[in-house]
């Protein structure tokens, strides 16, 4: 029996930009067949950060890979988080994450169940750019 293992590259799928940063989905139930969970790559640009926001269906854990900023869970502060941090946001928990450095926030986030994040898509600032197409970063005044 011969079996086929999945991989996927970066830059073999569109980049989805936003004013504070960018994803790329890696592994997603709408580009592999049976997968119940979505993962992908987040930069945020420094000094940026995403708007609070719900995930209702989805727990979501966020492995930082290089870069610093401040996270937010519930109704808790913020606490800082760096390379090597990993933090669990519960479904239907309000959550955020800023960049609080000059450098670019890495991180891996994967959600279970997966599928939910297409809705991204529909966002005022998102952008679709085909694979292989550099995202451009925009000087803030």
């Amino acid at each position: 029996m011969t079996s086929t293992i999945p991989q996927r590259r970066p830059d073999e799928v569109p980049t989805r930009t936003f004013d504070w940063g960018t994803i790329k989905w890696l592994v997603t139930p709408h580009l592999d067949e049976g997968a119940g969970l979505t993962t992908g790559e987040v930069i945020i640009y420094p000094a940026q950060g995403h708007a609070p926001h719900v995930h209702p269906n989805e727990e979501e854990v966020i492995y930082v890979i290089s870069g610093e900023g401040e996270q937010t869970v519930g109704d808790g502060p913020a606490f800082p988080i760096r390379e090597g941090d990993a933090v669990y946001i519960p479904a239907n928990t309000l959550h955020s994450t800023y960049n609080t450095t000059w450098r670019p926030l890495r991180l891996v986030v994967i959600y279970t169940p997966g599928g939910a994040e297409t809705g991204l898509d529909q966002l005022p600032d998102a952008q679709l750019l085909d694979p292989g197409v550099a995202p451009a970063w925009r000087r803030v005044s």
